[in-house]
């Protein structure tokens, strides 16, 4: 592919992740401390265990608005960031939302009980019958602890990825039915006028966010680009690239390194979306994906007709040059981990050296476009094969490679077997964890 020279801007001090991670940690506890604020002002006047309940609810609302900012896949955090690590971060608050809302449960019942000379359950058969919004409030809870039990790790790898997407879109009615319980039955909603604002306007934003970039922006992009399938070229046995084009592509904010969630829209593909990486930097006037075999869905994208309609929501990732503090980069790729870096060795400037791990020569994929682009750019290239013991990028290894390995960006993408043991030779090479960019296309955490 002929590519748009784009002016690659040199390195900088400042890390954009560090920037964006630094702001989201900032806004999270600035919110904290409002939070906390709001309930001291509205008083004392109940038990101890009502309220701990009382604030334990208060963070979990807080934490439940967060959950959704960090998966809006605002353009603004994805690219400094990135869709792996936001998602992780998502999964991880979201454990600590349900022990939150369990502890609001469980201090409230507990609490009203001890006031009441009841029982825990007739207590909460009570509240649910006698005050407006707690009915709603457990429908939430059970909504919350069936998506938290399928997004525990060993329910997880069980359960497709659509089936698994399908359960947690029943998180949206749990943030509407917390939201009205909130509204109905919390006396820190109702304490002034401005814990009032403040509530709806952190609801509004959270919900705002998620509108924006997972539906608005999806669907604007696709409307005014209209991408269309114009070629499907097998590269092996096992492998496929799918050359896209549409309107305006130089004004799609897509750069080497990023993935899309691609939708090809047959009758029996337009509801999968697959996260693929762009195999060569786009050049304004197409995109490539190239993608393994990996089942019966990426199997049948052989067989796609020229002018099929896809639907991209996208681009994605922080896997990109963005991040680079180094003049000279060392890119590792494992199996068809190579089509991001690719992309990105198309891209960059500077002296490169390409490390390609296979298990078989016949595995390399896109090895002759590797070798002429390398030539083209003056990078070295190493293709290393064999079986997966002994690691031959072991940190003996890679310092032969690459001497200088402690002086250069590293951007490292493959199997996570693979890429699990080459960021640990890393740290054992001491290269600096600044310079370390790697990540794990997941959509699932």
């Amino acid at each position: 592919m002929t590519t748009v020279q784009r002016v690659q801007p040199p390195p900088t001090p400042v890390r954009p992740q560090v920037v964006a991670r630094a702001g989201l940690y900032a806004l999270f506890a600035a919110n904290v401390i409002v939070v906390s604020v709001f309930f001291v002002r509205a008083g004392f006047a109940s038990n101890a265990l009502v309220l701990l309940g009382r604030l334990a609810g208060l963070y979990a609302a807080l934490l439940m608005a967060f959950q959704l900012l960090l998966v809006a896949r605002l353009p603004f955090f994805d690219r400094r960031i990135g869709m792996d690590r936001l998602t992780s971060w998502h999964r991880w608050v979201g454990f600590g939302l349900l022990w939150l809302l369990l502890a609001h449960g469980v201090f409230i019942v507990f609490g009203y009980a001890q006031s009441s000379s009841m029982g825990p359950v007739d207590q909460l058969v009570d509240l649910a019958e006698t005050v407006e919004g707690v009915l709603r409030a457990v429908v939430a809870m059970a909504l919350i602890i069936l998506v938290g039990a399928v997004s525990a790790r060993y329910a997880r790898r069980r359960l497709a990825y659509e089936t698994w997407h399908f359960i947690h879109l029943y998180t949206y009615l749990a943030v509407v039915l917390a939201f009205t319980h909130q509204v109905a039955a919390g006396s820190t909603f109702t304490a002034s006028p401005i814990a009032t604002a403040y509530w709806y306007t952190l609801w509004g934003v959270a919900l705002t966010s998620v509108l924006v970039g997972r539906l608005v922006l999806p669907l604007w992009r696709n409307l005014r680009h209209r991408l269309r399938v114009t070629a499907v070229v097998p590269e092996s046995d096992h492998v496929v690239s799918i050359y896209v084009t549409g309107r305006d592509l130089d004004r799609l904010p897509a750069r080497a390194g990023q993935f899309f969630l691609w939708r090809f829209l047959t009758r029996d593909r337009w509801w999968q979306a697959n996260p693929f990486s762009l195999s060569a930097a786009p050049d304004g006037d197409r995109l490539r994906l190239t993608v393994k075999t990996a089942g019966d869905g990426t199997a049948a994208l052989r067989q796609l007709k020229v002018g099929t309609r896809v639907f991209a929501e996208g681009p994605y990732g922080a896997f990109t040059t963005m991040h680079r503090t180094r003049q000279d980069t060392l890119l590792v790729a494992g199996g068809v981990g190579i089509t991001p870096v690719r992309a990105l060795l198309e891209e960059l400037h500077g002296h490169v050296v390409l490390i390609y791990r296979v298990a078989t020569d016949r595995d390399a994929v896109l090895y002759e476009e590797l070798t002429e682009l390398a030539h083209a750019k003056g990078a070295q290239l190493h293709l290393i094969t064999g079986p997966a013991a002994p690691d031959k990028l072991a940190p003996h290894e890679l310092a032969l490679l690459v001497p200088d390995i402690a002086d250069r960006d590293v951007y490292v993408c493959g199997p996570p077997g693979m890429t699990t043991a080459v960021l640990r030779s890393l740290r054992q090479l001491a290269v600096p964890r600044r310079q370390i960019h790697a990540e794990r296309f997941s959509l699932a955490g």
